[in-house]
C-alpha cells in the first residue's frame, strides 16, 4: 500500500471517485485487522470480518470533521470505529456482564467471539473507558494495537512519542486491564 497515495486520497474524500479508489487500497489492511479478531470464531457468527470492514470503512469515509493526517491516522481512527462496532454488536446480543471474573484476557491474540466470551468485548471496552480516566495514552495504545492492528512504531508515530514509551504503556496497560478484568471495580 502506497502511503502517499492513501494520504492523497484521504485529502480528497469529498470527491466520490476518491472514496471508490481508496477502498481497494485500504481494504486488505482493514480486513486483516478484522480477521485477527475472528480467527477463532465459530462459523455461524452473525458478524463477519467483511461486514465489519465495510461498516468501519463507511464510518471512516463519511467523517466530515476529520482532517486526515495520513495512513496511520486513518487506521488509528479505524481502530476506534472497529471498537465501536464490536461493542455495539456485543451489546445488541445482550452480552453477559463481568461476573465471576473468569474471563481470560489475551490481548496479543485478539478476541475470540464464542458465545461464552461474547461479553469480553464489553469488558475490554469498559476497562478501556476506566483506564482512559487514569491514563488516556495507555488506553489509546491498547485501542490502536488491539482493535486497530497498528504496529508499535505506527502507534508511536501517531501519538508523537518514542517507541519505548509505547512499549511501556502497552505493558502497563495490559497488566492494568488484566487486573480490572478479574475484579469488580
Amino acid at each position: 500500500m502506497n502511503k502517499k497515495e492513501v494520504s492523497q486520497l484521504l485529502n480528497q474524500l469529498d470527491l466520490p471517485k476518491s472514496k471508490e479508489q481508496l477502498y481497494p487500497i485500504v481494504y486488505d489492511n482493514l480486513h486483516d485487522i478484522a480477521q485477527k479478531l475472528f480467527n477463532r470464531e465459530r462459523v455461524d457468527h452473525t458478524l463477519q470480518p467483511t461486514l465489519l470492514v465495510n461498516e468501519a470503512y463507511l464510518n471512516l469515509v463519511d467523517q466530515d470533521q476529520i482532517n486526515w493526517q495520513g495512513r496511520t491516522h486513518f487506521f488509528a481512527v479505524g481502530a476506534q470505529a472497529i471498537r465501536r462496532i464490536l461493542v455495539h454488536h456485543a451489546r445488541s446480543k445482550n452480552a453477559i456482564k463481568r461476573g465471576s471474573g473468569e474471563h481470560q484476557l489475551e490481548l496479543e491474540e485478539g478476541i475470540a467471539f464464542t458465545p461464552e466470551k461474547e461479553g469480553m468485548v464489553l469488558d475490554i471496552h469498559e476497562g478501556l473507558e476506566q483506564l482512559s480516566k487514569v491514563h488516556e495514552r495507555q488506553a489509546t495504545v491498547v485501542e490502536l494495537k488491539f482493535f486497530g492492528g497498528l504496529k508499535m512504531q505506527e502507534i508511536a508515530d501517531e501519538l508523537g512519542v518514542s517507541i519505548k514509551t509505547v512499549e511501556v504503556d502497552w505493558k502497563v496497560a495490559k497488566a492494568w486491564l488484566k487486573k480490572f478484568m478479574k475484579s469488580d471495580l
